[in-house]
């Protein structure tokens, strides 16, 4: 015990030190011997501890571990407390550590559940340390709630990639559950589309046939009255038949009573004149009989013109269908022809292909992709879709490259030769930093942006190298130049990476992707001046007139295919509006607009078209070669409307001259500079090559281009 202690009477005839001096402290154990003696003191006078261990007069220092020595020395005292209920001091600065500790964690960032055990644990090892007599089954305890937690934490790791594939594939079942609802929501709309026009359709019907059924009532009316005036028309004729009878009766009769004197005529005379009136009436039969037997057959002449005519007619019908008949049989000799040798073009492409088929592999089935590409069917027909066997084999080599790409963690070093571009000489192993390709796209585009906003006084190799020193520090920089070099390399089908690695690699001039960036960045700026509203939308009359004011060198066709790429359709008419932003949108790979794509289609087969007339001028082979005079000469030919500024460059493109050391036209110099003309049209390919002005000049310019002064 330290001496210089006032001691005190406890209220159970036991006595405590009251106090310690400073410098005097008393040890650890000395502490835990103290309590104990205290518990057994109480136990032994019959008073139960509401608390684990009844102590009284006991003060902890508030440090990292409580009840250690260095508490006595710095407190310098031992204050009694009264021996009753109270919560013992040790306890309370246990929790009072336990809560700042916990307060400390809340205020961070990065605290998790598992730094939250961390003060508990050190409570924990406190007591263990503290208590002697129970630290075997307190350890037992930590280490068995240690290893159960060392489980648990095994088994969550275990679950993290099934949590994470249960989330994509609940994201394809909803994009599948959207994909379904909306195609049969489109089919449902088809439907009452098709059902309203059929409604439509029977409604048009049941008027038609309500007209026709009032128009048959009608006339059955009109048929019942037309037999009626027709009866009585029939009754009417009866009677006055029977009528005009009767009075011809009454007149023979009258005349009879008026003539007496016939009655008186001789029988001998009468009987003569009825002899020689059968005579006559049997004469007249008879001829009668003869002419019916002579022309039983004979028409009357007007039915002879009648038929005459109809005669005619035919015959003339019967002469045209002639004369269509030998064309038809013309053309079907031809036909058959073109049939015999059809056939034969058949038979022998059949062979060829039998033979073909017989040396040649099978067609592959692309089908068989589907299941095999991450994404399933869906994502393989967005990357087939309008592809050939080529450019399907080029999609499944990127695939089957990243996949390979991400598995890498290192590049070997390519080493430091003369043929290894400057970002990449390098010996040793480089990691591969696996960016997406949406981050490699995105980096390309701030590399553009940069490069577009200095002066380019370095070379773009130096410049791409500098550019990932100055975003990731000279350390990383060339891990971060192997990684995107072997993105761009693989990914041929992105723009951006193509254009980026054709560049890098000195096969193509950035002036060529700045200047067609440029023409994109015209082209909205001329449609949104358009849009005075600035609703982002135009008309087709008006995005033509753009189109041809920016491009006037285009034909009609080229138009009209740019026109179409950004949703233009012939049944359209010129007052349709066209949404123009929608035209400049990029995926997050950088994949542009069709409309944008047909640009780059465009500009590369006019390109293509102007070095094929400059070859076609210049009328020699690819082994020729072609003096700067004579380069010149063709240029002015096939694009009279080139500037010297402009012809200067091509010239200097072709022959790796400086502008500022090209010979002036006419002068001797010229014949003596010359190159191979397959070296000449690779450099032009190279470069920004473009039409200036039309191949032929109108003939009032040319007119006046020649008169003097």
């Amino acid at each position: 015990m330290a001496t210089g202690c006032t001691l005190q009477q406890l209220p159970s005839q036991l006595v405590l030190p009251a106090c310690l001096h400073e410098g005097h402290g008393l040890p650890a154990a000395s502490v835990l011997q103290l309590l104990i003696h205290i518990e057994s003191f109480q136990f032994s006078m019959g008073h139960l501890s509401p608390w684990p261990m009844f102590t009284s007069g006991q003060t902890i220092l508030q440090n990292r571990k409580p009840c250690s020595d260095k508490y006595w020395k710095r407190t310098g005292s031992w204050q009694p407390q009264s021996l009753g209920t109270a919560k013992p001091r040790y306890l309370e600065e246990l929790e009072n550590y336990l809560r700042k500790e916990l307060l400390l964690l809340d205020l961070g960032t990065d605290s998790t559940q598992e730094l939250r055990l961390q003060p508990y644990r050190e409570i924990f090892e406190f007591f263990i340390e503290d208590f002697k007599t129970y630290k075997p089954l307190l350890s037992s305890i930590k280490n068995a709630y240690e290893v159960m937690l060392a489980h648990q934490r095994e088994k969550i790791r275990a679950l993290e990639p099934l949590k994470a594939k249960l989330v994509t594939v609940n994201e394809d079942c909803n994009e599948r559950i959207l994909a379904m609802r909306a195609e049969e929501k489109y089919e449902i709309s088809t439907l009452k589309k098709e059902k309203m026009n059929l409604l439509k359709l029977i409604d048009k019907k049941n008027e038609e046939m309500a007209s026709l059924q009032s128009e048959v009532k009608k006339l059955r009316k009109n048929l019942a009255e037309e037999y009626l005036n027709y009866l009585s028309e029939r009754d009417a004729r009866k009677i006055l038949i029977a009528d005009l009878n009767e009075l011809r009766y009454q007149r023979e009769d009258m005349s009879l009573a008026q003539s007496p004197g016939i009655w008186g005529e001789d029988p001998v005379k009468l009987t003569l004149a009825l002899k020689m009136t059968r005579q006559d009436l049997t004469r007249t039969q008879m001829e009668l009989n003869t002419m019916k037997a002579n022309f039983g057959d004979v028409v009357p002449r007007r039915d002879f013109e009648m038929q005459e005519k109809t005669n005619k007619d035919l015959q003339e019908q019967l002469d045209s269908l002639r004369a269509d008949y030998e064309e038809v049989r013309k053309e079907h000799e031809i036909l058959l022809q073109l049939h015999m040798s059809t056939l034969k073009e058949r038979d022998q492409f059949f062979s060829e292909l039998q033979e073909i088929q017989r040396t040649s592999t099978p067609r592959p089935d692309w089908t068989k992709c589907e299941d095999r590409i991450a994404g399933g069917p869906d994502r393989w027909q967005v990357l087939a879709r309008g592809k050939n066997s080529d450019q399907l084999v080029d999609v499944l080599l990127e695939e089957i490259g990243e996949g390979l790409l991400r598995e890498k963690d290192f590049f070997p070093g390519l080493g430091y030769g003369e043929a290894i571009p400057p970002f990449l000489r390098f010996d040793g192993p480089v990691e591969n930093k696996k960016p997406t390709k949406k981050e490699v796209v995105d980096l390309l585009k701030d590399a553009w942006n940069e490069r577009r906003a200095e002066e380019q006084k370095e070379k773009f190799p130096d410049f791409f190298f500098n550019f990932l020193e100055h975003h990731f520090g000279p350390s990383e920089a060339m891990a971060w130049a192997y990684t995107i070099f072997e993105n761009i390399k693989l990914f041929r089908s992105n723009e951006v990476m193509s254009q980026f690695y054709a560049v890098l690699m000195g096969k193509r001039k950035e002036s060529v992707y700045i200047n067609q960036m440029d023409t994109v960045a015209q082209l909205q700026k001329e449609m949104m001046s358009a849009d005075s509203q600035n609703e982002g939308l135009l008309t087709i009359e008006q995005l033509s007139t753009i189109l041809k004011t920016i491009f006037p060198l285009k034909k009609e066709e080229q138009i009209q295919e740019l026109m179409e790429a950004g949703g233009w359709h012939p049944d359209y008419s010129s007052e349709d509006l066209l949404n123009y932003r929608s035209l400049f949108v990029e995926d997050e790979e950088g994949q542009s607009d069709p409309f944008v794509q047909k640009l780059w289609e465009q500009y590369a087969d006019e390109k293509d078209e102007y070095l094929q007339e400059l070859k076609q001028e210049l009328g020699l082979e690819l082994r020729d070669e072609v003096t700067l005079s004579r380069l010149r000469e063709a240029l002015m030919n096939i694009d009279p409307s080139i500037d010297k500024q402009t012809m200067n460059g091509y010239i200097s493109q072709a022959f790796q001259l400086p502008v500022s050391e090209l010979p002036e036209e006419g002068d001797e110099e010229e014949k003596g500079i010359m190159t191979l003309l397959q070296i000449i049209l690779e450099r032009l390919q190279m470069a920004d090559i473009r039409r200036v002005g039309p191949r032929e000049l109108e003939p009032t310019s040319q007119d006046h281009r020649g008169q003097p002064g």
